[in-house]
């Protein structure tokens, strides 16, 4: 009698290793089928970014290799994933489909009508969670609400995590997923199997209609393979004195030697945080000074900034559309689009701001430092709404994530769960602070590697020596006042 058959719906979870709703699957049955599907309510949307496209594409043409070298197949399909996952469930004669949860409004929403679907013809749904280290379900204040503030959550999240005594070990790639007869499969006449809009092979970002032409300026790695090397070669670093063990102060200066270069391998699921976790456990275990011991600390305490957002968004979906503190819908934004657009394409005139706005637009990605020295300047400078940069960044960023991306911005506009009422970065000090030799800024902005180090700094070019690089649009001090003005107009509470 043939092994009862199990269809694996990948979503942000495009690995083999350490899947624990595949896991799951596997260990349940020797018959399983993986398939992916090309949503068109993702691809084709206003906030899809090309770099994120690639970074997509290339990781599914690796986890399809893999998904054949274990012996079964990877499903490519283009459509709706209400329609097409029963459907697809139909054409292969599985009884059970399994997924990991997702914790974005529109992806819940989204599983909430295939599962409905499925259990309607009678197919069985097996749901886990995959992407956090702590179900949200599973971390509450004392009082049993979701948490607020970082520190607190901080807190029980790492005494949680740190408490266990097992369980967040990486479980080992199944082997041998489909151990049938190849005329067990649907033959290709089959009606279902031949109805069904599949891909021969994952397709290029191009022939999906998108063009990035920063993958060698990017340090994102598509690809199970690419991460876990990634991964390896910065937690060794607690070892033998490299990237993790000088995470602190390191990751705060623009330039990729100070990050891991794994935050768009987390985001799509080509390494899951347990992984992420081990490594750096494994690395604390053998870090031999205190300062290792330090940034080791630093890096998990990044890892739970993650899970603090993706959990404020599963318990709070409305941050997707606004801000959390309500007076701040009442903000008289001037949202010009002038400097809007000079600041999307780093032509304000101050040169950490648009060396870091070319660094985005050229590679899909951008140091976390600049990220917060550029939202800061959008907002409390050129007193734009936040929801433009937020908007701007996933139309760009090759680890575009809603929740870190909608976190990130509502921190540094000061709407979002955060007890600092008002937090303003000064990009002179932050260029003379974390870029004091103007590395950075010549390296993105060549048409100004000629200017001394010191006016790089304090953008204090003489006009001679800009050679057609803009003057400042706004004066911080000046903004920084008329901001602080017109936040302490807004109503309290």
């Amino acid at each position: 009698m043939a092994p009862e058959r199990w269809l694996f719906w990948h979503r942000r979870d495009l690995r083999l290793a350490d899947n624990l709703g595949l896991a799951a699957a596997a260990a349940a049955t020797p018959a399983v089928t993986g398939v992916f599907v090309l949503d068109p309510a993702i691809l084709s949307g206003p906030l899809m970014a090309p770099a994120r496209v690639w970074f997509l594409c290339e990781s599914l043409r690796e986890l399809a290799e893999r998904w054949r070298a274990a012996g079964s197949r990877l499903l490519m399909l283009r459509g709706e994933p209400a329609d097409l996952i029963p459907r697809a469930a139909r054409a292969v004669g599985a009884t059970v489909v399994a997924w990991n949860r997702e914790v974005e409004p529109y992806g819940r929403e989204r599983d909430r009508q295939v599962a409905a679907a499925l259990q309607a013809l009678g197919t069985r749904v097996l749901v886990d969670w995959d992407q956090l280290l702590v179900a949200p379900e599973a971390i509450r204040t004392g009082a049993g609400e979701p948490y607020r503030v970082y520190g607190p959550f901080l807190r029980n999240w790492r005494g949680q995590v740190e408490g266990r005594s097992g369980g967040l070990e990486p479980v080992e790639a199944p082997t041998g997923l489909l151990d049938l007869d190849p005329a067990a499969l649907p033959a290709e006449g089959a009606p279902l199997w031949a109805a069904l809009p599949r891909l021969e092979a994952p397709p290029t970002a191009e022939e999906l209609g998108f063009s990035f032409a920063g993958a060698d300026l990017c340090p994102c790695r598509s690809g199970e393979a690419a991460a876990l090397a990634q991964l390896q070669a910065f937690a060794d670093g607690g070892v033998n004195g490299g990237p993790l063990a000088a995470y602190e102060p390191g990751r705060n200066f623009p330039g990729e030697a100070g990050t891991s270069g794994l935050s768009a391998a987390l985001s799509v699921g080509t390494l899951s945080p347990r992984q992420a976790w081990a490594a750096a456990q494994g690395a604390r275990a053998l870090a031999r000074s205190e300062e290792a011991l330090s940034s080791i600390g630093v890096w998990k305490q990044e890892l739970a900034w993650r899970e603090f957002y993706q959990q404020a968004l599963f318990h709070f979906p409305e941050l997707a559309d606004g801000p959390y503190r309500p007076q701040w819908r009442h903000f008289p934004w001037e949202d010009d689009p002038a400097r809007l657009q000079a600041w999307e394409q780093g032509l304000t005139g101050l040169p950490i701001i648009d060396a870091a706005m070319r660094q985005l637009n050229e590679s899909g990605w951008m140091h976390n430092r600049c990220r917060m020295i550029v939202a800061s300047f959008l907002v409390k400078d050129l007193i734009v709404d936040w929801r433009w940069g937020e908007r701007a960044f996933m139309q760009r960023l090759v680890d575009g994530d809603l929740a870190a991306n909608n976190g990130g911005w509502q921190w540094s506009a000061s709407s979002g769960m955060d007890p600092k009422p008002l937090r303003i970065f000064n990009p002179f000090t932050q260029a003379r602070k974390f870029d004091p030799e103007a590395t950075y800024i010549r390296r993105w902005l060549p048409e100004l590697a000629h200017v001394a180090t010191g006016d790089l700094i304090s953008g204090e070019i003489a006009p001679l020596e800009r050679r057609g690089y803009p003057a400042p649009i706004v004066s911080h001090n000046v903004q920084q006042a008329r901001f602080k003005a017109l936040h302490a107009a807004l109503p309290r509470g």
